[in-house]
């Protein structure tokens, strides 16, 4: 496989991943997760077995699977669960899935296949949130040598790993999923984070498959018979977060400004060439449940945008906005076309081209504004957790709104599903209207594979390859 996304500071430390080299390396490959969503967006066990919670969704009984074993011969159990999930809380740790595990007040080891959660407050999506790709189990007592060395309970065990560059995997010779999953004997994943360079390897063979697809090869990739493309909608969005704890984006005139200043059919036209749709700077997306459809679509308007300015004393704005392509696919290309727009209302954009490599400890989450993407997630409450809610790792815009906070405790505990609708909508029109996020579109998962391959009816849409686990649902046909 040739993917993006890698650096030479990888590790299989999952707290650590956030781009597609790693996450696929992570979790369904050398890893596992307690949960696993399905190609078909259904939700089932991976390393627990079922789970059952109290009505109140405050109290979670686990149980998990039997005779797994990590790849060191170790038993999987309790105690590396809750060693696993202490990862995330440490003094020191920078993981993403911190709210997750931080919501957890006690972990309680029933018996060594048992475990039981009590949540600070009550998640009906609690279970979902244990699929997160960062949450990944490890062997309790020895975390810091399987990180070093990449030792999980997943199909495939690490031959050999040169950060940003390539890791080779083998296939274990037994595991739980036999039968059902596991079909490479060896897996090798090359880092090809030039998306014309990774194209070309796919169309030359020298990899099987790629993602993403630069939307402008589409069409050349599509007319190759021996080139199979893979497009599905699903909730990933490319995204120009602004940290609105610094000016001049923490007025909230200039945000609106620089959203009515925006044309973003122009972007769906000219980046995604007609592969996705309009975004309404909010992250909840077509495969989700509860997408609002009622909320007023952000316009491009140089006259709106022009109210706005004055509204914040200003005749002209004059930003820098970083971008580099490792961000998305047209990154930079996208940048040009927001400051060509946004040049009517006086918003003088000064496009920043950062390099691609590391780009994402370097530049996101550590410059004013700057180009970004979201792969979204399977539940309105994973998405706003990760990256909406107050002081949480990932929350790249600092963003803070009362209002917001108080919906997001209140709808994550309800249960009625008419209520929970109604809660998650007034959320995403809060940050529709009033956030730190553009999100000018969303865009469909686009990626490819020689017709060598083959996989099953249905294909993933969390993320890019069959929501990352490419390596364990495809296989030679």
């Amino acid at each position: 496989m040739g993917l993006n996304g890698a650096n030479t500071s990888d590790s299989f430390d999952g707290r650590t991943h956030s781009d597609q080299f790693m996450i696929h390396m992570g979790h369904g490959t050398v890893f596992d997760c307690l949960t696993e969503v399905t190609a078909a967006g259904e939700l089932v066990g991976e390393l627990a077995e079922s789970w059952e919670a109290s009505s109140d969704a405050k109290t979670w009984t686990f149980n998990l699977r039997k005779g797994v074993t990590f790849h060191n011969g170790k038993s999987f159990g309790a105690d590396d669960v809750i060693a696993s999930l202490n990862m995330h809380t440490e003094e020191g740790a920078k993981s993403a899935a911190q709210p997750i595990v931080a919501a957890i007040t006690t972990m309680k080891k029933m018996n060594d296949h048992q475990i039981q959660f009590i949540l600070a407050a009550g998640n009906a999506d609690f279970p979902f949130l244990l699929s997160d790709y960062h949450i990944l189990m490890y062997p309790a007592g020895m975390i810091d040598e399987a990180i070093a060395k990449g030792i999980g309970t997943g199909l495939y065990k690490v031959v050999s790993f040169d950060p940003g560059v390539r890791c080779v995997l083998t296939r274990v010779d037994s595991h739980y999923k036999d039968g059902r999953a596991g079909w490479f004997d060896e897996i090798e994943c090359i880092a090809i984070n030039d998306s014309s360079a990774r194209m070309n390897a796919l169309m030359t063979g020298q990899v099987d498959a790629v993602n993403r697809v630069d939307f402008k090869t589409e069409p050349l990739l599509r007319a190759n018979p021996n080139v199979e493309i893979f497009e599905v909608t699903g909730n990933m969005h490319y995204t120009f977060p602004m940290l609105t704890n610094q000016a001049p984006f923490d007025d909230i005139n200039v945000r609106k400004a620089l959203k009515y200043g925006l044309n973003r059919q122009e972007m769906v036209d000219k980046i995604l060439q007609g592969h996705g749709m309009v975004g309404n700077d909010h992250p909840i997306g077509p495969a989700n449940q509860y997408l609002a459809t009622d909320i007023p679509q952000i316009e491009f308007d140089s006259d709106k945008a022009k109210f706005h300015m004055k509204a914040a004393g200003l005749t002209e704005l004059n930003v820098d906005l970083s971008a580099s392509d490792a961000a998305f696919n047209g990154a930079v290309d996208a940048s040009q076309l927001y400051q060509a727009s946004a040049k009517n209302a006086g918003i003088n954009i000064n496009v920043v081209q950062e390099p691609a490599d590391g780009y994402w400890s370097n530049v996101w989450l550590k410059k004013g504004w700057c180009a970004c993407y979201w792969s979204g997630r399977a539940t309105e409450d994973w998405m706003f957790s990760t990256a909406y809610e107050s002081g949480v790792p990932w929350n790249d815009t600092h963003w803070e709104n009362a209002r917001f906070q108080e919906l997001l405790l209140t709808a994550r505990a309800e249960l009625d599903s008419n209520k929970r609708r109604a809660q998650y909508a007034e959320m995403q029109m809060l940050l529709s209207q009033e956030g730190g996020t553009i999100i000018p579109m969303f865009a469909n998962t686009v990626d490819a594979a020689s017709t060598k391959l083959a996989h099953g009816p249905d294909i993933g849409n969390i993320w890019q390859m069959d929501s990352s686990r490419l390596t364990e649902r495809w296989w030679f046909a």
